[in-house]
């Protein structure tokens, strides 16, 4: 899991980067529900931001006119952003589809990568169910998704959507090769549940303000705070499940083939081990996770797909290797 930090402009951009802020979200707060920073904003978040550093746009919610909202995306491709978000509340479905259509089309050329969005307490405002957001993203052509919230009333994620309901869509979205995004005004205290999720990003804002208060501004005493629990997670060193039991491996023999996960997100692990299985259901696969969050992942997919895990241990340097029969 990264950290994304939503920001208002270059001051607090800069703030959530010295905390430890994996990505910097630029959106406008004070703008309907949650609303698009002005351009100019955006080019000076960017220009501040180092050019290997994430620097994402979110749109907001937008309407139902694909020409309009295809324009927008269009700017956001223009100044550079690593990633544009789409979000739909009051949307019929196809609609929907169609505005994502027109805005991947829009980046062509581009490095930004699409990413559509749905609110989790949509169906307060009679809106397109959140259940739909990992169809929606593969009917739209979306590079991946972010759930979030709209609600001010102090209820977060986990009070529209179950751990259940959340760890299927991200794994269902993983599945796919789509990249992964959770927000809504998470707490600390919803680390837990996140970690058994695993997306590939959490997105926060109040958590890492002065005081705990998002009008406050971003503080990166704050932020790193958030980034340090997340780590601790991330690393196994705050423990969200109980610990796998790592099975013997029998003897096995056979050929045996090596997927390093170093460097990939867990969207890629996955689309690598199931293009292998695909291609050879005779050879064994050993997988390099990078940290142990994402091992859950791997047992989940072995465990829908009939594989057996053989073996499972940890090397010195944090990360872990496991051994699937197909």
């Amino acid at each position: 899991m990264i950290l994304m930090v939503s920001v208002q402009d270059r001051a607090e951009a800069l703030e959530a980067l010295r905390g430890g802020a994996d990505i910097v979200d630029v959106k406008n707060l004070q703008e309907a529900l949650v609303g698009s920073a002005r351009p100019w904003v955006v080019k000076e978040v960017r220009e501040a931001v180092p050019a290997g550093h994430h620097a994402s746009v979110t749109l907001g919610v937008v309407p139902g006119q694909a020409g309009t909202v295809a324009m927008a995306v269009y700017t956001a491709g223009v100044l550079k952003a690593t990633s544009v978000k789409v979000g739909f509340m009051n949307t019929e479905y196809e609609t929907a589809v169609e505005v994502l259509q027109a805005s991947r089309e829009a980046l062509t050329g581009f490095d930004t990568k699409l990413i559509g969005s749905l609110f989790a307490d949509n169906p307060l405002y009679d809106g397109l169910d959140p259940h739909r957001m990992v169809e929606l993203a593969r009917d739209g052509s979306c590079d991946g998704f972010l759930i979030d919230t709209i609600t001010k009333d102090g209820r977060n994620l986990f009070d529209f959507l179950s751990e259940a309901e959340l760890r299927d869509m991200v794994f269902e979205g993983k599945e796919l090769g789509m990249s992964t995004a959770l927000s809504g005004h998470l707490r600390t205290d919803n680390l837990d549940e996140l970690a058994r999720i695993n997306p590939d990003i959490v997105g926060v804002r109040g958590a890492v303000c002065a005081k705990g208060d998002r009008g406050q501004g971003v503080h990166r005493e704050a932020v790193a705070e958030f980034k340090r629990q997340l780590k601790l997670r991330q690393t196994g060193e705050v423990r969200v499940r109980e610990p796998q039991a790592a099975p013997s491996a029998n003897g096995a023999t056979g050929r045996w083939l090596v997927i390093d996960g170093t460097g990939k997100t867990c969207a890629g692990i996955l689309a690598a081990l199931t293009e292998q299985v695909k291609r050879d259901k005779e050879s064994f696969v050993e997988v390099i996770m990078p940290d142990v969050l994402n091992t859950y992942d791997v047992i989940v997919w072995a465990e829908k797909g009939g594989h057996s895990i053989l073996t499972q241990r940890e090397d010195g340097d944090g990360s872990v290797r496991i051994l699937v029969q197909p």
